[in-house]
């Protein structure tokens, strides 16, 4: 998302009679970064939907639907806790432990090219052992993985950056504006003409009941782009052994005998325990190492004062003057403001019976917990855990508060907020960092974004759930069931059948993979990107084959233009803003498609479909 905002930003700015300097251009992408961050944050693709899953009978509660109010409420209570956490992270962190954040370095090595600047000192002190692993966290799907060789050095060679710079500005918009209506065009025509995103490229067998179609969503392809071919890849890996070997397994063994789209008696239902498995076993191995030496070095950092030879206490790093930092006060006075504030506006929201206050305030210091381990494991290799931080916070919520499902759910993600807001506004510090932006200045950028994003977020999730049921064909919000099923697994105690023994045996093998991957890592071995991620692959594993297919594409067009283009001058950047065009593009229209919707336009025509292909199709 950072490098997005930063190009998009350089290409707005120079429509304005003064463009906007590298530092102002960096403070505009903090500001977009933490509008986009909420959403996720707030947990309207996870927490929101899977509250409106509840089953009395089977939860103890009935559906929780909350109105526009409420959800502005819910918002506000999770909106700042993680950015008055950055400051002091920034400190540890990037300061103090230079850590790597490849994603923050690539964009502060964009900014420098596309402003004629001298490359930024990248040749950070970082942890014995430890490179970037190119991959990223798929809940945000918007991260840069490969950078060119010149860029990685410091010393690239002037006259590509000169002929990088004069693509972007002489074609940038071009491409920006091709790939935007492209996107568009094919977004609004899958509306009217279904069958658009939902091609039985299989036959109409397969899309019908084993849900085996291809969505060629320009959108998927630009994702699959920014998320790199080794990440698309591992996800496409998962959708091979879940779709086709575990889902027909489970299906024609009698264990899911629903409809295979089904979340409670169908195959989907069945290998989602095993995603959850390989989700959490992934994450669990590889927060390992970084909890022992996070721990390892607080004793170093914060024991015995350590002296030169000299006599003299350890240097301080920071190199912001004190009018540039955000002052320590100010930190203190909003964590606990903003920790006071959401615990009432949860028990306001949800009330005793949803979860007791008691249990919201642990929930945010379980938060500021995490956000560490996640904000240090995302500056080694790229990867913010929160999914597996999430179920983290889950298990202690059933030890905490038991037998609640409700407070088990909102507990996580007032726990998992907190992590994915501080990573997410880390890589923009860091980028700051390396570029000289004040860090006070990003910080108001990120609360006016997260202001702002409260009432964006909520009125767009609110007028889509009007018009669409989330979750639902359209927007399956697969995590919205991953939360509740685990959420449900430590109430009652109860799984799918045969699912366990499957269960067990997928969190031994990515266990392995997990800690395999995590030493060549830390040996620097060059094929350490080609390890499948345990979390790419249950991403395979949760959403259907059209959802992965279209990505793959994206990853494929990613290696061959880094390893055919990439060295000329300007390719890399040209790909990623064309790339930035696709995602864009249909997100701008989807709105329009959701104002046809609420209006009552519906399709035009259900040509090619023959019942049930397509998504939402009322045969």
């Amino acid at each position: 998302m950072s490098l997005q905002s930063a190009l998009i930003g350089f290409l707005l700015s120079k429509m304005l009679p003064i463009p906007l300097s590298p530092q102002e251009i960096i403070v505009v992408q903090t500001t977009a970064v933490a509008t986009g961050t909420m959403p996720l944050a707030a947990g309207f693709v996870g927490i929101l939907p899977a509250l409106g899953l509840l089953e009395e009978e089977k939860d103890g509660s009935p559906p929780i639907h909350l109105s526009w109010l409420a959800a502005v409420g819910w918002s506000c209570s999770v909106a700042f806790f993680g950015v008055f956490l950055s400051p002091p992270i920034r400190k540890q962190v990037i300061i103090k432990e230079q850590l790597a954040f490849p994603s923050g370095t690539a964009t502060a090595q964009l900014i420098s090219v596309l402003h004629q600047m001298p490359p930024p000192d990248t040749t950070l002190r970082r942890r014995s052992g430890y490179s970037a692993i190119d991959t990223e966290d798929l809940r945000d799907p918007t991260v840069l993985t490969d950078e060119p060789e010149g860029h990685q050095e410091g010393t690239g060679d002037d006259i590509d950056i000169d002929d990088e710079r004069e693509v972007v500005q002489r074609e940038g918009w071009n491409d920006l504006l091709c790939s935007f209506l492209a996107s568009g065009a094919m977004t609004l025509a899958a509306y009217f003409f279904p069958i658009v995103f939902a091609i039985p490229i299989f036959g109409k067998y397969l899309a019908r009941e084993w849900l085996w179609s291809f969505t060629p969503s320009l959108s998927y392809v630009g994702q699959g782009i920014i998320m790199g071919f080794p990440t698309t890849l591992s996800m496409n890996l998962g959708m091979l052994v879940g779709w086709g070997i575990l889902s027909p397994l489970s299906k024609h063994s009698g264990w899911a005998p629903g409809p295979v789209g089904d979340m409670a008696t169908g195959a989907r239902g069945w290998i989602l325990w095993v995603s959850l498995a390989i989700m959490c076993a992934d994450s669990l191995v590889s927060l390992l190492p970084i909890v022992y030496e996070y721990f390892a070095e607080l004793l170093a950092w914060y024991g015995p004062a350590k002296f030169s030879d000299g006599g003299e206490v350890r240097e301080d790093h920071e190199v912001e003057t004190a009018g540039r930092l955000v002052p320590m006060k100010w930190v203190i006075s909003g964590l606990i403001g903003s920790i006071c504030v959401g615990t009432i506006l949860v028990w306001i929201v949800f009330g005793n019976d949803g979860i007791k206050p008691w249990a919201t305030l642990i929930g945010f210091l379980m938060g500021g917990l995490l956000s560490i381990l996640g904000v240090r494991a995302l500056g080694e290799t790229d990867l913010n855990p929160v999914s597996g931080l999430g179920k983290i916070s889950q298990l202690l919520f059933a030890w905490i508060q038991p037998g609640n499902v409700v407070a088990n759910i909102i507990a996580g993600g007032v726990a998992e907020a907190g992590a994915q807001q501080a990573g997410d506004l880390m890589q923009d510090l860091k980028t700051g960092h390396l570029l000289r932006a004040s860090p006070r200045a990003q910080f108001y950028g990120q609360l006016i974004g997260s202001s702002l994003s409260i009432i964006v977020s909520t009125t767009a999730y609110t007028l889509y759930q009007r018009a669409y049921t989330i979750p639902g064909p359209s927007f399956p919000a697969p995590t919205a069931y991953v939360w509740l099923s685990l959420a449900r697994l430590l109430r009652n105690g109860q799984l799918p059948e045969h699912s366990a023994s499957f269960m067990v045996l997928f969190a031994i093998i990515f266990g392995v993979i997990a800690a395999v991957k995590a030493m060549a890592a830390h040996r620097s071995h060059p094929y350490t990107k080609w390890i499948p991620s345990g979390v790419a692959f249950a991403i395979g594993f949760l959403n259907t084959p059209s959802f992965s297919l279209a990505r793959l594409i994206g990853g494929i067009i990613e290696y061959t233009y880094h390893r055919r283009f990439a060295k000329s001058g300007g390719a890399d950047i040209r790909l990623i803003v064309i790339a930035s065009g696709f995602v864009l593009g249909e997100g701008v229209i989807s709105v329009i498609s959701l104002v046809l919707k609420t209006y009552g336009v519906g399709v035009a025509s259900c040509w090619g479909c023959g019942g049930g292909v397509c998504a939402g199709c009322p045969a």
